[in-house]
Parts: structure tokens; C-alpha cells; sequence
């Protein structure tokens, strides 16, 4: 976010809301139009064959994969709706002797923020960050001098099934109370049972393989610019995650836009006449409203109702908010370029 100030510029004339004009100045600003932001929550599962997997089910009568898959899924959707420059909406402020417009404050795009005043302070987007990941046992660590030293592969894969059912017999023994050393209190108790089921657990990651799962962001912008019904926004597939639109390998996701042509009327700040008497250059956007449905396939998954700058209309403020006689601090939403906040005195 920058702020400029501005000199005194006579003869500055507003430009048409729906000019192309770049910005070439401090007192050219753009007003926004309304963008949506996706954020989907993804979890990767990566499946690790293990060392016996091509044993498991000879020894532990359970069969396991012995190719290393890659899984996707989505775990959540958040949709946030954001700001963008509009360059149909580029005015500029009349900064003159008739006026008292002494600063405005745009974001790095040009979008006007606030008029004689700091802008309203925003949110800034937060990040998913993921937990750390837990520390893999070594099922090595587990494994007897027996078992080390076996002449082949299967012979250490029985021997170590051997092993996995000695763990659950004496479980079973010692939560029976038939075990040949019993633990004299139950903190001993878990501490024996806990030691067991983690030499179970690292074990029985040679026969089963390992699974890890990473959880991670990704974000899609849509900018609506009409009504649309199903649009495809992106596709997902299980095996891939987030893919081409034009891959389908991914299931779609579609996207409806409906205008709900609900536009507030004019504020008492707002000129309602074809021509201001005293302009300013200071235009502000009267957001309508947007439903936003979202589907997976034919399943709606989330319906919003959002403000939306590109579905409400443009018009000027009242000139005499700027006059020499007026000090006036104006604050608009980053996001719909509507009023956000006014307040209005008179010059002492």
C-alpha cells in the first residue's frame, strides 16, 4: 500500500467510468471489481511398500500393495472474495483551488482506499501451515539378532511374523492377568502395553508398508464478469490431485453466477443528478449482489451470496464533500469500492 500526495493540479477533468486510460499520475486511481478466491485444503497420501510386502499374506494372512500409490483428496473448501483493479473504472480527483483533496491512498494496483485519511486496516491472508510430522519409528531398531541374520529375505519375514504374534500373545496374557510377571500398579501397565503396541506398530510396517500424509493449500482465482450457469472452475482427480480443465482424468467442479439485481439506493453522499455541479473526481461503486453456487459433478457443495462491485453501478460523490469549506475523510471497502466509512466537518 502506497500513499501519494498530491500538488495542486488545475484543470484536472474526470475521465469517463468506462475509458481505457492508464494511469499516468498521483491523482488517477482505479476502483475495484469484485474477484473470488478459492482455497482448497488438499491431503496427499503417499503408500510405501514395505520390505515383507510380497510376504504379508503368506505370513499374516492379509494381502498388501506392492506399488507405491499416491492418493489425493480434499478436505475442505474456503471461498473469500477480494479486490482487483477494474480498468473500466479509472477516474481522476480534481485537485484544485475549489477543492480540499489532499491525499489519497491507493493499494499497489491503484485502487483507491481512502481520501484525506489512512485507509481501514485489512486482515492480511493467512496460510494453512502444517504440523510437524511425527517421527517415524525404525522398525529395524526392533528387529532380534536372529532375524538379522537370516540367509534370505523370507526366512526374515517369517521369523519377524513370529515375532508380531509373540507381541499379541503376550498382550493378550498380560490384559487377561495370566501373564509370569505382572505390573505391580497401572501406570507400569500402560507403560508395558504402550511399549508393545509401538514394537507391533514398526514391525508391522514391513509387511504393511508406511503411509504419509501431507496437507497443503491450493488456491483458485475466478473473476466474475457475468451471469454464468455451470462454468467449469477445475477439475480433481484422486490420483493427480488439482489438473488441467482439459484433463479427464479430473472430476469437474462447476461454478454458477447469479445476479440477484439488488442494488442499494443512492446514499445521501451520493450526487443523484446527471451532471455534479461542484465534481470532484471522487466515484464510488453501489455493490448489487452475486449468488455463487459451487458443484462437484451434479452434487452442489456450497452456496454464497456475495456483494459484488461488477453487478451494482458507479457514481460520483457530491462535490460538496471536497469543497475548501468541508474537511472530509472518506474510506472505501477494498473489495466492492463501496463507502465504508465518511466523516464530514466544517473547515474552522
Amino acid at each position: 500500500m502506497k500513499k501519494i500526495l498530491l500538488a495542486a493540479i488545475l484543470g484536472c477533468g474526470i475521465l469517463s467510468a468506462n475509458a481505457d486510460n492508464p494511469v499516468t499520475d498521483g491523482s488517477s486511481y482505479f476502483l475495484p471489481k469484485t474477484a473470488l478466491r478459492f482455497t482448497l485444503l488438499l491431503e496427499k497420501t503417499t503408500y510405501t511398500p514395505g520390505e515383507f510386502s510380497q510376504y504379508a499374506e503368506r505370513y499374516l494372512k492379509k494381502p498388501a500393495a506392492l506399488e507405491e500409490q499416491k492418493t489425493y483428496r480434499i478436505l475442505a473448501v474456503k471461498m473469500t472474495p477480494y479486490g482487483i483493479a477494474d480498468t473500466s473504472k479509472v477516474f481522476m480527483a480534481n485537485i484544485d483551488t475549489k477543492h480540499n483533496i489532499t491525499s489519497l491512498y491507493k493499494d499497489d494496483n491503484g485502487v483507491l482506499l481512502a481520501v484525506n485519511c489512512d485507509p481501514k486496516e485489512t486482515t492480511p491472508v493467512t496460510h494453512f501451515k502444517a504440523a510437524p510430522k511425527p517421527v517415524k519409528r525404525n522398525p529395524y531398531d526392533y528387529l532380534s539378532q536372529e532375524i538379522l541374520s537370516a540367509g534370505n529375505k523370507s526366512k526374515m519375514a517369517e521369523l519377524t511374523a513370529d515375532e508380531i504374534y509373540d507381541i499379541r500373545d503376550s498382550r493378550s496374557q498380560l490384559t487377561k492377568g495370566q501373564a509370569e510377571s505382572m505390573p505391580t500398579d497401572g501406570q507400569q501397565m500402560r507403560l508395558m502395553l504402550n511399549s508393545m503396541d509401538a514394537q507391533e506398530s514398526a514391525l508391522l510396517q514391513l509387511f504393511n508398508g508406511t503411509e504419509d500424509r501431507d496437507t497443503f493449500e491450493t488456491i483458485i482465482n475466478y473473476v466474475p464478469n457475468k451471469q454464468v450457469e455451470r462454468e467449469l472452475l477445475f477439475r480433481f482427480s484422486k490420483h493427480f490431485g488439482c489438473v488441467e480443465k482439459d484433463d479427464l482424468a479430473g472430476v469437474p467442479f462447476y461454478i454458477d453466477i447469479y445476479d440477484q439485481h439488488n442494488v442499494p439506493a443512492n446514499s445521501a453522499t451520493v450526487d443523484e443528478g446527471e451532471k455534479n455541479k461542484n465534481d470532484a473526481g471522487i466515484w464510488v461503486n453501489l455493490p448489487g449482489k452475486m449468488t455463487v453456487n459451487l458443484y462437484q459433478e451434479e452434487k452442489l457443495i456450497e452456496t454464497y451470496d456475495v456483494l459484488s462491485a461488477q453487478f451494482g453501478r458507479t457514481e460520483p460523490m457530491m462535490g460538496e464533500l471536497f469543497s475548501k469549506k468541508m474537511e472530509t475523510k472518506l474510506r472505501l471497502s477494498p473489495i466492492t469500492g463501496n463507502v465504508d466509512s465518511i466523516n464530514t466537518e466544517l473547515k474552522k
